[in-house]
């Protein structure tokens, strides 16, 4: 399995390129092979409110950490089939979808994920989950790596594993350098306090010489899953630096909504969730979803490979909605039309696409091909709303197209 999901990560990422970035693109994709997102970093609940999921609606998307696909089975759609080109993230995704209905009830499903960092989480997969697992997942979190069997990650804090979760151990590495301390952010009672704490102690960071000459490195950006290709794009939207960028979205993580309704600012900042009854989570986690997501969690389907490939053995007209997250920052023109034809032919009538960008303008007009593009209607409004309300503030945009037949 590694070396055809090598060549398909091969294929996404080296755009062929001068030699420098060349050498990077292959070094990105190696790295992707293994666990990058822990935890999805793209806001479900913009998705779902995008997506205006309705029963019968069969979806595709790409599957990342998957906490996105068991937070559409949610809402009740027909199916959610979701691609990967991380083996890693394929085994994450099909282990909580075993774990939603294997596991005895929320409280159990709670703890493996809502903590991820208990010693009795180990026990759990091997009485409840193990067995309900296809070969490949099991021998998977089976694996030694290189003394413990990889499923013992969800007894250590399994959030600060993976290329994202050591990114952010680095950038608490950094923040002590600097003295800064998260607990204030972290119990702040207003946006006010929020506000006053970016400005006092962390807006200073991004003098500091280090962070300025980390920033300079495309390599550098690789713990966010963001290839040289996709840092290009975040540059140009600081005029050649990517640091003013980087601040601007660290800002809005910080300071745009109540730390105490953002899950996303708990994972960067306390690294885990929020330990209050009534702390944020993502819409798989909480438990009034429970029972749908135990009841619907064999609509789910995950597989290692691209998504272009996958909606080639569809049927036409058969797909309600599309998920991209940012992967067209990857792509090349010729990558980029071929994944529209596939869309549009694939598309029912009012199916909705939605993605994000690195950068804040949407990168399809005059990429794709004008009479695919005629398609699609572009709807400006909720674009907008869906990229001021995304609390992971990672992205420079949100997108949403509907069919128009």
């Amino acid at each position: 399995m590694s070396s055809t999901a090598q060549a398909q990560l091969d294929a996404a990422v080296l755009q062929q390129g001068d030699a420098a970035t060349g050498r990077l693109e292959r070094l990105f994709s190696r790295l992707f092979l293994g666990l990058v997102y822990p935890q999805i970093w793209e806001d479900p609940v913009v998705d779902m409110e995008a997506l205006e999921i309705a029963p019968g609606d069969n979806l595709v998307c790409i599957a990342s950490g998957s906490c996105n696909v068991l937070s559409y089975l949610t809402a009740s759609p027909a199916s959610v089939t979701a691609v990967d080109l991380s083996p890693a993230h394929v085994a994450l995704g099909r282990l909580k979808l075993a774990a939603a209905q294997t596991l005895p009830d929320y409280a159990a499903f709670y703890q493996f994920f809502g903590h991820a960092g208990m010693a009795g989480n180990a026990e759990l997969y091997d009485r409840y989950v193990r067995s309900g697992l296809d070969g490949s997942t099991r021998a998977f979190w089976d694996s030694r790596q290189p003394f413990h069997r990889r499923i013992s990650l969800f007894g250590k804090g399994f959030y600060r594993y993976g290329l994202l979760g050591r990114f952010l151990g680095a950038v608490h590495l950094i923040a002590r350098l600097g003295r800064v301390d998260f607990a204030p952010l972290l119990t702040a009672r207003s946006l006010a306090e929020q506000t006053a704490f970016f400005d006092t102690r962390i807006a200073p960071l991004f003098d500091m010489w280090l962070v300025r000459k980390l920033a300079g490195f495309r390599a550098s950006l690789f713990g966010l899953g963001i290839p040289p290709a996709q840092y290009d794009k975040l540059a140009a939207d600081g005029n050649g630096d990517v640091l003013p960028v980087l601040r601007e979205r660290v800002r809005k993580l910080m300071c745009d909504f109540p730390v105490r309704d953002n899950y996303f600012a708990w994972q960067a900042f306390a690294r885990c969730y929020d330990p209050a009854p009534d702390g944020s989570l993502p819409p798989y986690l909480q438990q009034r979803n429970f029972a749908a997501l135990r009841n619907n969690a064999d609509r789910g389907r995950i597989e290692n490979r691209s998504l272009t490939g996958l909606l080639a053995d569809q049927a036409k007209g058969s797909k309600h909605g599309y998920v991209l997250l940012d992967a067209q920052d990857w792509m090349n023109d010729e990558q980029l039309n071929a994944l529209w034809r596939e869309i549009t032919r694939t598309a029912a009538p009012g199916a909705r696409v939605i993605f994000r960008t690195g950068g804040t303008e949407d990168i399809l007009p005059g990429r794709v091909r004008p009479e695919i593009l005629a398609r699609w209607a572009y709807d400006a409004e909720k674009s907008a709303s869906g990229t001021a309300q995304d609390r992971s503030a990672i992205y420079g945009g949100f997108h949403l197209y509907r069919f128009q037949g």
